[in-house]
């Protein structure tokens, strides 16, 4: 069993467990009593609206996303101590265009309540990034407020990608299909992805190479949104990907291990004060 398995596997039980979709709970509690009353006081459930993620990426010649993330299974304990309202703060002053956001707590460190505390502290899109596997998921990324909802090609049939991605354009959001081979590229054509996220690390020997990116995006449609996830750790691999029509990065780890995050942010987006907005 592959880790990918093994976080699918407890993905099904967890969802199951009473409580486990909080926000979405709230808010259909108070959909019969919405002229009544407001499910936003006290800011427990995100007011309405998505900000526009494919936008806010296309805004600059490269966007990035900057990930909140606690952990990982490759990496272990990323960031101490962490601060996930911080980081998000300094995300956004320090130039990034959207945020990427764990949610899977086991493997991960992430959750709702860390969703929530990054939200309240950005106004920035925000990608509900999570093991997507039922319909649910879906409706409580909606709920909190995400802009973008990530599925990965890897663990959903052709059926069930394909009715994730409308689901997701139906609640207003945008479906971000991750692919890690040409298969799954091809795969996530013919579901209808229009946002299409090239995840360079290898799942079976955790190793990462933008080439992944270069290689599978010949495969792409050319108004296909496509973006470079995983082990992009300088300002040269960037304009490397921005170059080859790459129109943003999803950057977690090599920033959140530097002392100077802001900093960090700074360098992988030189090319916004270097040229014109595409």
């Amino acid at each position: 069993m592959t880790i990918l398995d093994e976080i699918i596997d407890h993905k099904r039980r967890e969802i199951e467990t009473p409580g486990y979709f909080q926000t979405l709970d709230a808010v259909l509690e108070n959909l019969p009593h919405v002229g009544n009353s407001d499910p936003c006081r006290d800011g427990k459930i995100p007011a309405t609206g998505h900000p526009d993620f494919i936008a806010a990426l296309k805004s600059v010649p490269i966007g990035l996303i900057a990930e909140v993330k606690r952990k990982s299974p490759s990496a272990g304990l990323i960031r101490e101590p962490f601060d996930p309202a911080e980081i998000a703060r300094v995300y956004q002053t320090a130039g990034a265009q959207a945020v990427s956001c764990l949610m899977d707590a086991r493997f991960f460190g992430g959750g709702e309540e860390q969703w929530m505390k990054v939200r309240a502290a950005t106004s920035l899109p925000m990608l509900y990034k999570e093991f997507v596997i039922d319909p649910r998921q879906i409706f409580h990324a909606e709920a909190l407020g995400a802009s973008a909802v990530l599925f990965i090609a890897a663990v959903l049939n052709d059926a069930a990608l394909k009715k994730m991605i409308r689901l997701c354009e139906a609640s207003g959001m945008t479906p971000l299909v991750e692919v890690h081979t040409e298969e799954e590229m091809k795969r996530a054509i013919a579901a209808g992805a229009a946002c299409i996220g090239i995840n360079n690390r290898n799942l079976k020997t955790f190793e990462t190479t933008i080439e992944t990116t270069l290689r599978l995006r010949a495969l792409a449609p050319s108004d296909c949104t496509l973006i470079s996830e995983s082990g992009i750790r300088t300002a040269d691999e960037v304009k490397r990907l921005c170059d080859a029509g790459v129109s943003a990065v999803l950057v977690g780890e090599s920033l959140l291990r530097k002392a100077d995050l802001a900093g960090a942010v700074r360098e992988l987006t030189t090319l916004h004060s270097n040229e014109k907005p595409l």
